[in-house]
């Protein structure tokens, strides 16, 4: 069952890799479906799954449905850093900059040298000071 799932993970990369999002969302979706049925999955590999997938979603623009899925990511592998940055980013576009901000600086608890999370936690601080001078 993994080389199945380590297939597909590969398959969708491929599809991901080669920007066709719609085929890479099933094989996601595919593996996804596979490790929660059969329970057989290493965690970073469904956790890269629900990522990407979320990615996908960004793409889109469906920021709740793509925030689902870093969330089910984060659940997966707590360890994984990647998916914090991806919901703060979310987070941050929608405005809710207190929670943009824990995610930012979760993502850096775990990867201090992660650079694009450092630029995105300063960038929400002056956003969500500059809200705050402005009375709302």
């Amino acid at each position: 069952m993994e080389d199945e799932n380590s297939q597909l993970l590969d398959s969708a990369h491929s599809e991901f890799n080669k920007r066709n999002f719609d085929q890479a969302e099933d094989l996601y979706t595919k593996l996804i479906s596979s490790c929660l049925q059969s329970r057989d999955c290493e965690p970073c590999k469904l956790a890269t799954a629900y990522n990407n997938r979320g990615q996908i979603k960004y793409f889109r623009v469906d920021f709740y449905e793509a925030m689902e899925d870093y969330t089910s990511a984060i659940k997966t592998d707590c360890q994984f850093s990647v998916p914090f940055y991806n919901r703060g980013l979310i987070r941050y576009r929608l405005g809710f900059f207190e929670d943009a901000k824990s995610d930012f600086q979760q993502a850096l608890k775990l990867d201090a040298d992660f650079e694009d999370a450092k630029v995105s936690l300063q960038q929400t601080l002056l956003d969500q000071q500059e809200k705050i001078n402005r009375g709302y």
